[in-house]
């Protein structure tokens, strides 16, 4: 009984001890935060920033656009070859539908249309597949020359750090320096 009271009041000084043991902790580390915020708020309006919006650079850039052209008028004929599928496939639905076939013209357009929807299914499959591949391959080149050519402009310009428009929720107009990086971009990169 007795040991089991001086356990107790070992335990509460020990408490105590650590209680006041933790505030100091705690008043100093809260000091200590102090010091940093007015550190950083001080250092905070030496720093240089701006605002890119990255996508819209590379969207607005003669290179892409011509690219995306090429691309474009490369798919073209199997996007033609599709939308006629596409077309067959609608009209045989129609004259099924008509309810004017015989039994054995209309198991025959069955089997036309379903031969018709694999050829098209197969074909807009290979043409997505094709497509982005090509289109992936395109914005991973001119977004690797995107961001060489805005660290450039960020040296030129003495900004010491520059933040994607999609990652700002809110920026002034003054700090965006998107059209700056399409120009830097287009001169560098001429559409060849």
């Amino acid at each position: 009984m007795i040991s089991r009271c001086v356990n107790l009041w070992v335990s509460a000084q020990f408490r105590g001890v650590l209680n006041t043991m933790f505030r100091t902790v705690a008043i100093r580390l809260g000091l200590l935060c102090l010091a940093c915020a007015a550190f950083s708020a001080t250092a905070s309006a030496q720093v240089k920033i701006a605002i890119v919006n990255a996508q819209k650079a590379l969207a607005d850039s003669d290179e892409l656009k011509k690219a995306s052209a090429a691309v474009e008028s490369k798919y073209k004929p199997r996007q033609d070859e599709l939308n006629k599928l596409q077309a067959d496939l609608q009209s045989i639905e129609q004259q099924l539908n008509s309810g004017k076939l015989n039994q054995q013209a209309a198991s025959d357009l069955q089997v036309q249309g379903q031969r018709k929807q694999r050829d098209a299914q197969r074909l807009s499959d290979d043409l997505q597949a094709d497509f982005e591949k090509d289109r992936q391959e395109i914005l991973g080149k001119a977004s690797q020359k995107m961001q060489q050519v805005i660290a450039k402009l960020a040296e030129e310009k003495g900004i010491d750090l520059i933040v994607d428009a999609s990652q700002a929720l809110y920026f002034k107009p003054a700090l965006d320096l998107t059209n700056d990086a399409v120009a830097a971009y287009n001169k560098a990169n001429p559409a060849k």
